[in-house]
């Protein structure tokens, strides 16, 4: 099986960073490949660089379809190009916001997102109602912490992290936390420790549901608006 991860941004390091995390739940006979655009956003954080990263991810997802790609990650929380993603790949593409929020909400009845700048809480509000988990969402907090800074997680970035999730977990009752950002995601084992509830990261609910989603047999379905787009506008 191969998995194509997309990281919408230009970051290698947090592309490298990721692809070690997908690789580790992956499961045997997978071949992951974690990829970014040459060109575009150094990091998504506004409504402009989700529409380059949405661009970049379409032009990786034509790539993987010429090269025979099983299925796709797209590793960003504001899950960029996710439906113009489907209507070019023949198999499963998996945003990381919409894999984490389904795996939250069967880990518990309840969940609290956690994620970068507040400026990016708009677009996970409009994701959780597009997916459907209005009432299991209790809130949403943002640690203040740009995406470059968690190329390299620091001892200060966790303890910020940290206590923004106890919070959630203290004030809002929240039965799990979900990770709002692709960056996070090795912190996800120990926030889960310190925290004392489920911790999700978007990688690894995203890899583990595209990859048993291929060994189901599970592709994107063509019948109407995911079918292939009438005039193919990439190179």
């Amino acid at each position: 099986m191969r998995i194509t991860l997309i990281n919408p941004n230009t970051s290698r390091a947090m592309t490298d960073k990721i692809g070690r995390s997908a690789r580790e739940v992956a499961g045997p006979g997978v071949e992951l490949a974690a990829v970014c655009p040459e060109f575009g956003p150094a990091a998504i954080e506004s409504h402009t660089d989700e529409v380059a990263a949405a661009a970049a991810v379409l032009r990786e997802v034509e790539r993987g379809e010429a090269a025979g790609v099983d299925g796709f990650v797209i590793a960003c929380f504001g899950d960029p190009g996710l439906d113009a993603a489907r209507e070019l790949a023949t198999g499963p593409v998996v945003g990381i916001a919409e894999a984490a929020m389904h795996v939250a909400t069967m880990a518990g009845r309840t969940f609290s997102i956690v994620t970068t700048l507040s400026r990016t809480l708009g677009r996970a509000h409009d994701l959780v109602r597009r997916y459907g988990f209005s009432d299991a969402c209790v809130s949403s907090y943002a640690t203040g912490i740009p995406v470059l800074d968690l190329e390299e997680s620091t001892a200060d970035a966790f303890e910020t992290i940290a206590a923004v999730c106890e919070r959630a977990v203290r004030a809002d009752a929240a039965d799990s936390i979900v990770l709002g950002c692709a960056g996070m995601t090795d912190l996800c084992a120990a926030l889960s420790e310190r925290v004392g509830v489920p911790v999700i990261d978007g990688v690894a609910a995203s890899v583990g549901l595209v990859t048993g989603m291929v060994r189901m047999g599970v592709s994107t379905s063509k019948r109407d608006e995911y079918a292939r787009p009438p005039v193919r506008l990439l190179a």
